[in-house]
């Protein structure tokens, strides 16, 4: 698995963006989004339960990436048709923010080494990349378990302090000056 310190891997997919016909797809790479930091997070199945709480969670969160300059990505394995179709859905996903990733030929999650051995679908994983491009955070919990968005804000907000930022710490909190 790439790590804190890895350079985000070159891509290529298409992702759904919205449900107005005709303007559904587009395609996103590596160079989308120049000059911003990216969040990428990845769930392992469209339809299933878990996987809905935690994009909507992105979701309600969106604005508070943006006002990092900051954009969100989420993926998964299946195809942009069936992001569409569990879109149109599923009524929290219906206005969703950010583009949802197709990566059916499992080139992205398989490049960054979060493709799960067993179950043959992405991991719950998550990549806060700098605007280099460079992963300076990765998150990955089990299949079962959801994770918290405002968690993975709490660490870009520190992440953008360039600073040492003690346990716990939190956005306008002092840091540790050495």
């Amino acid at each position: 698995m790439l790590g804190v310190g890895d350079k985000f891997p070159t891509f290529s997919v298409t992702a759904a963006v919205s449900l107005e016909k005709g303007k559904e797809f587009t395609t996103i790479t590596n160079e989308s989004y120049a000059g911003k930091w990216k969040l990428y997070f990845f769930w392992p199945k469209d339809f299933t339960f878990v996987c809905p709480t935690e994009i909507a969670g992105f979701g309600k969160h969106d604005k508070d990436f943006k006002d990092r300059d900051t954009q969100i990505l989420g993926g998964s394995i299946d195809s942009e048709f069936v992001h569409v179709a569990w879109r149109t859905h599923h009524p929290d996903l219906k206005n969703l923010p950010f583009p949802m990733l197709a990566d059916v030929k499992r080139e992205l999650t398989g490049a960054l080494g979060v493709l799960d051995k067993t179950a043959g679908v992405a991991q719950r994983a998550t990549f806060i990349v700098d605007p280099e491009g460079i992963i300076r955070f990765v998150y990955v919990t089990d299949l079962s378990v959801g994770r918290e968005p405002k968690e993975v804000l709490r660490v870009l907000d520190a992440l953008q302090t360039d600073e040492l930022c003690p346990c716990g710490w939190n956005k306008g909190e002092e840091t540790i000056h050495v």
